[in-house]
Formats: C-alpha cells, sequence, structure tokens
C-alpha cells in the first residue's frame, strides 16, 4: 500500500525531545524529527501547552529557531498548535496543564506571539466557556487559525457557540475531562453531537477504552475522525522519567505517561503508524480508512489555515507492508528506508 504521509496535528515532544522545553536546538529537533519521519510522520505542528506569557514566548523562540535551523523543520514543520493557555483550570479538566498559568481569552497574546515567530501558529485549543472564549474563537477564526475545543467543560449551547463563531476541531476527545460528569449532558456529548466540529483521538488504548473509542468514532464519523498522538517527549524512548515543559514524567512500561504520583495521564508515548495499526486491529477502520484518518483528514483540517498564510506543503509517500509497518517514506528529495522491527 502507497499513501501520502502521514500529518500528526498534535506533538508536544519526541524521543527524549521537549518541544517545550525553552532550550530545544535544531540537532534536537532533527533527532526528534528523523523519529517521527520513521513512523511515516511527514508533517506534524509542534504543540506547546499551558505556560505564563513569557515562558511562552521563550518556548516558541526556542523552537522556531530550531525548525528554521534544523533540517527537517523546513520540510515537515509548517507551523505550531498552541493548547492552552485559554483552558479550564478546573480539576480533571486541566489534566497535566498548570492550572495557575491559565488566563482569560485573549486573542492579543496569540498575535503577539506569532509576530516574533518565522512560523504561524496555525492551531489553537482553547475552553470557550472561559471568559472571552467565544469572542477569541471568533478573532482567531478572521485570522486564519484553526480553532480547536478541549480541556473545556462546555455545554451544548457553548460548544454551539464555538461553532458558530470558527471552532471546527475538537481536540483530543475523551480526555481533559473529569472522571465524573453528568452522564449525558456534558462536553463529551456537546462535541460529539456538534457536526461542525472534526475531532482528533488518542488511539492507544490507554487514553480511551478501544470499544469506546469504536463507539466515539461510530459517533462522530469515520470522515470527520482524526488520529493524534499527543506524544510528549517520552515517545519513542525508554521507560523512565523525563523533563516535560518543566514537569517530571514518568513513562511506564505500559507505555501510559504521568508525573510522578499523579493519576491523570500527561500526554503519551503513542507513535501514528502505530495508531494507524491499532484501530485496523481494534476492528474500526480498514487500513486505508486508518490510514485517511491520520493524513487526509487530518491535513483537510488545517487546509484552509494552510492557504491562508501561503503555505504548499512538500509531496509525501509512504509504502506500507501489509501488516500496516512502514517500509519506506519520503518528503521531498528525503527517502527513507525504515528496518524491519523486531518481533513485539
Amino acid at each position: 500500500m502507497r499513501t501520502p504521509g502521514l500529518v500528526d496535528l498534535q506533538v508536544n515532544g519526541f524521543a527524549g525531545v521537549d518541544f517545550n522545553s525553552g532550550t530545544i536546538t535544531a540537532s534536537e529537533l532533527d533527532r526528534a524529527l528523523e523519529a517521527m519521519l520513521a513512523t511515516g510522520v511527514t508533517t506534524c505542528l509542534p504543540t506547546l501547552i499551558t505556560a505564563h506569557p513569557q515562558e511562552l514566548e521563550t518556548r516558541f523562540a526556542a523552537l522556531d529557531r530550531a525548525a528554521g535551523d534544523s533540517r527537517l523543520g523546513p520540510l515537515m514543520c509548517p507551523g505550531y498548535h498552541l493548547e492552552g493557555p485559554f483552558l479550564n483550570p478546573a480539576p480533571g479538566y486541566a489534566g497535566c496543564h498548570p492550572p495557575e498559568a491559565m488566563t482569560a481569552a485573549n486573542p492579543d497574546l496569540v498575535v503577539g506571539l506569532e509576530r516574533k515567530l518565522a512560523r504561524p501558529i496555525l492551531m489553537v485549543t482553547l475552553a470557550p466557556e472561559v471568559e472571552g472564549g467565544i469572542a477569541l474563537a471568533a478573532a482567531l477564526s478572521r485570522l486564519g487559525k484553526v480553532v480547536a475545543i478541549g480541556h473545556a467543560a462546555a455545554d451544548f449551547e457553548t460548544v454551539a457557540a464555538a461553532a458558530d463563531a470558527g471552532a471546527t476541531l475538537s481536540t483530543h476527545l475523551g480526555n481533559g475531562l473529569p472522571q465524573q460528569m453528568h452522564k449525558l449532558v456534558n462536553p463529551l456529548f456537546a462535541q460529539l453531537a456538534e457536526d461542525r466540529l472534526m475531532a482528533g483521538f488518542i488511539a492507544d488504548g490507554i487514553h480511551t477504552h478501544p470499544k469506546a473509542l469504536k463507539s466515539l468514532i461510530r459517533a462522530k464519523g469515520l470522515e470527520r475522525s482524526i488520529l493524534v498522538t499527543d506524544a510528549v517527549v517520552a515517545a519513542g524512548a525508554a521507560p523512565g522519567r523525563y523533563s516535560f515543559a518543566g514537569m517530571p514524567v514518568d513513562l511506564a512500561a505500559d507505555g501510559s505517561v504521568r508525573q510522578p504520583g499523579g493519576v491523570s495521564l500527561a500526554g503519551s508515548a503513542l507513535k501514528l503508524d502505530e495508531a494507524v495499526r491499532n484501530v485496523v486491529a481494534w476492528g474500526i477502520a480498514t487500513p486505508e480508512q486508518a490510514v485517511a484518518m491520520a493524513s487526509a483528514h487530518a491535513l483537510a483540517c488545517i487546509a484552509d489555515a494552510l492557504a491562508r498564510a501561503g503555505i504548499t506543503l512538500p509531496p509525501s509517500e509512504i509504502e506500507w507492508s501489509p501488516e500496516q509497518r512502514v517500509m519506506r517514506v519520503r518528503i521531498g528529495d528525503i527517502t527513507c528506508d525504515i528496518a524491519a522491527p523486531t518481533a513485539a
């Protein structure tokens, strides 16, 4: 099977490299991108999570400098995803994002951050119920950004208002939610019911049980579903302790990533080609449908933002084995042959 390259809309780090470090170098970014390329990812939106404004400025500056000076950054990183700081700080909704750094919605913060970058902030995840959230969604949509809902307690009316304002995506739907909510009137059902929203799903079997994921994708519809990783520094690395956005996180042997002693997940160690294999193995999609969720659907989500920013992605292609393993991947003039993995 030959397909276009995979597109990861939410990746915070990879292969021991933290995109949120504030000190990332070009060589470190290349190491992460080379490892991602081996999983079939040819386009990604490096993602920065909630932080205080000065921290975000420092982290974006380092990331943008690394992307410009690296070998693969100009090919693979057309822009960035800002997840926060306009999120719901309540327990359960905040996840691993620091609540003390969350703030009322402020378009000037996004504009000010982007003004200093060579690459645009293409996507912003926000909670539309926070003060000024709907107005921010409208402002960002007018600026050509993808507006996503995440870490939100938004009800049916607020989700609809966000979609009216230009929101088009749910970030890692089913996650960034408390363990206890109203059984039917809740942010998960509100976003599932909004047909104007596509949805990203973390298909690692940890964030969402495979049978639950099957139900969620059935409800949202395959055509509106996107596979993402929400990968952090520990993805593609050995179990152990890592630093993610200034906080310690532990990668366990089962593949889960948590803060020490914590219960909530702190991103994932998922690879996007694994997500493709998983949804096929779980009977959710055919190989072609699974690849589309990790490529064509993701690209459709950001196509307008790319066009409005004047960005054209380089051509890409993956050659897959019958077992949905990446054998060869090409982006632009770069071709990588991938060594066959050992049996798991």
